[in-house]
């Protein structure tokens, strides 16, 4: 079968990537020899990871979490939340457009609708498609962190976090100010039609306000472009914002809105080469309220209600639009009651939720499904160097009944900075409606489809300091009932099926280090490095005797490997150096190599990005080529 032979390829390095993987070696060496004398900094370690119940700081995980702190956001070269996501080892960021235009996100060899994005611990998923879960209405200004939890997390999180969930947090506001940022970039390649140079700008603005029973945050945002090649112009705009009024001494609320118009020529997005004349508006609104209170000494409330809607206008030929156009209108609306109790022999976290999910769509119909769940969790941490936590998410949706998802992990701390951990946890991923009701010429939706459920369990060695970050680890996944489009013969149409069990195993190796301010190495003010390589074996073991072509099964990442080196200079200048390698199955492996460049001033800054700086050709999804090598100068101001 076409799918055993794709599974059956082996991992090889070309030399030009070994060259990059020496050079990155050699820098982060060179990094970490010259930090003889250091002041005492700590910026990962800090960070509390938000579960909505049971929160813990970065270093006391348990389980394999990757953060994205506001430091590194700072110096990464990226674009947008996307391109900062595909440095996190273990995601899989697949593009359709540059700058974030489309963008699917999964993990460890997952599809791009298995992984559970929140904002503010608000689920952003959609019931319609994951293609749409990105569509954010907040920029990299905006962000204060970024949690990217690995392995199945139905325990926490609840259903359609099979492989793992990214929560997005914002900044806490707390002083009051204004920033700027704006910013313009090319390829200076031309359009052979028009002869018009593809080029982008972007307007970024956030106001912030500080008072004695309140804060505040707004941001807005513009960004536009004619594209890289034929049809792939984008114009977005975004709003957000977020207050917090404190209502007593340990009361407050938390109230949070966004909106997001993104209009994008996508040639080649989902049904190449046909729809080299497509054209898609997404527009994506979300609001939560949530309240906090202390009923007693020992006992927090957090209810909490939020509100996502998300309108998709697809036209298959943006010059005939009454012909091929697909509208969908999605609805969601959950209500959650998160409690947390201290007690003398643990903590307790303790909570239910409500959500309905509509759509009304001109190819999907009218569809609606409830879901409904109750959620325990016990943290034990009596026993020195000891933690424990344990818990089970059950699950009840209209359209498929009960279903619960147990959970565990356990860390034992040595040495110090040393800890052995190991966690269990389950998951499901409900099929969305355009797997269950599409209706196309080359794609038929299937409503006889089940959940997907999966069994995780993961060991591994991690190192916390002030300074030095290690983590090695080794996970084995089983996904059942696994949703693929699949069909028999070329000619065929597509159609979801619950085409096969997958097992995938895989390890990861990560590495980070950075300084305080150094005093004598001169000429640096500090330096970072970090390096991370993650391995993936799936195993496909097919229920479907009569498909034999596959779509997502035979796409996922084999070996990912990132490596990035940030250096301050004088006070006065910052550098970064980043690179990264990906193998996908059935895709020509890729290195591309980015940089920024950072000249500083006290309230403001210069800098300038170079992506792809190599003008590698690839692909990450479909038959798109991504864009080559892409300027970009900005300039950032903070008052």
């Amino acid at each position: 079968m076409l799918v055993n032979l794709l599974y059956s390829q082996h991992f090889s390095l070309h030399m030009n990537t070994k060259k990059v993987l020496y050079t990155f070696g050699l820098l982060l060496f060179t990094a970490v020899a010259a930090t003889a004398q250091t002041d005492t900094t700590t910026y990962l370690n800090e960070v509390i990871v938000k579960e909505n119940r049971l929160q813990l700081p970065f270093s006391r995980q348990n389980r394999n979490i990757w953060i994205i702190d506001n430091q590194q956001i700072r110096r990464l070269p990226a674009r947008s939340l996307s391109e900062l996501l595909s440095y996190a080892t273990g995601v899989d960021v697949r593009e359709r457009g540059p700058g974030g235009v489309q963008a699917d996100i999964s993990m460890d060899g997952g599809t791009f609708d298995q992984t559970l994005v929140l904002l503010n611990g608000v689920k952003v998923s959609d019931p319609q498609t994951g293609h749409n879960m990105m569509n954010l209405p907040i920029s990299m200004d905006d962000i204060d962190h970024i949690e990217v939890l690995r392995g199945a997390s139905s325990r926490i999180y609840g259903i359609n976090a099979l492989t793992g969930a990214i929560n997005i947090v914002t900044k806490t506001v707390s002083k009051t100010g204004v920033s700027a940022n704006v910013f313009t970039g090319s390829s200076f390649k031309q359009d052979e039609l028009s002869g018009d140079t593809y080029a982008n700008y972007g307007i970024r603005a956030t106001g912030t306000l500080a008072l004695n029973g309140s804060s505040h945050l707004f941001s807005a945002g513009q960004e536009a472009g004619n594209g890289y090649r034929y049809n792939t112009a984008f114009n977005n705009q975004k709003l957000y914002y977020q207050g917090k009024l404190n209502l007593g001494k340990t009361d407050y609320l938390d109230v949070m809105a966004g909106y997001i118009h993104n209009n994008f020529g996508a040639n080649g997005y989902y049904s190449a080469p046909g729809d080299k004349e497509a054209e898609e508006t997404v527009k994506t609104a979300i609001a939560s309220v949530a309240y906090k209170t202390s009923i007693s000494s020992f006992w927090t409330l957090m209810p909490r209600i939020s509100y996502r809607n998300n309108v998709d206008d697809y036209l298959y030929i943006k010059q005939t639009p009454d012909q091929f156009h697909n509208h969908h209108i999605t609805q969601v609306l959950s209500a959650e009651l998160n409690n947390t109790f201290d007690t003398k022999i643990g903590q307790f976290g303790l909570g239910l939720e409500a959500r309905t999910e509509k759509i009304n769509s001109t190819n999907l119909g009218k569809r609606d499904r409830d879901n409904a769940g109750f959620y325990g969790e016990y943290k034990f941490d009596l026993i020195s160097n000891l933690l424990i936590n344990a818990g089970t998410y059950v699950n009840y949706n209209s359209d498929y009944g009960w279903q619960a998802f147990p959970g565990i992990d356990a860390g034992y701390t040595f040495y110090g900075n040393w800890k052995l951990f190991v966690n269990v946890g389950t998951g499901q991923r409900l099929p969305t409606y355009t797997d269950l009701y599409y209706k196309g010429p080359t794609n038929i939706g299937n409503d006889q489809l089940q959940p997907e459920k999966s069994r995780y369990a993961e060991g591994g060695i991690k190192y916390n300091s002030d300074h030095f970050v290690l983590n090695g680890s080794l996970f084995k996944r089983r996904v059942s009932n696994f949703i693929d489009w699949v069909k028999t013969t070329v000619n065929d149409p597509w159609q979801p099926e619950n085409f096969s069990q997958i097992n995938t195993m895989g390890y990861t190796i990560s590495a980070d280090y950075q300084t305080g301010v150094l005093h004598h190495a001169y000429p640096f003010n500090g330096l970072s490095a970090g390096i991370a390589y993650t391995n993936l074996d799936p195993v496909v073991k097919t229920t479907l005797a009569e498909a034999n072509i596959s779509r997502y099964a035979v796409e996922s990442l084999r070996n990912q490997l990132s490596t990035t080196v940030n250096a301050e200079l004088l006070d006065v200048m910052a550098i970064t150096l980043t690179a990264r390698y990906c193998e996908r199955i059935n895709y020509k492996a890729y290195t591309i190599m980015d940089a920024r460049l950072t000249f500083k001033q006290r309230r403001s800054s210069i800098y300038v990005d170079a992506s792809n700086i190599f003008d590698v050709n690839y692909i990450q999804a479909g038959a798109v080529p991504m864009p080559g090598v892409w300027a970009t100068l900005g300039y950032k101001v903070s008052l």
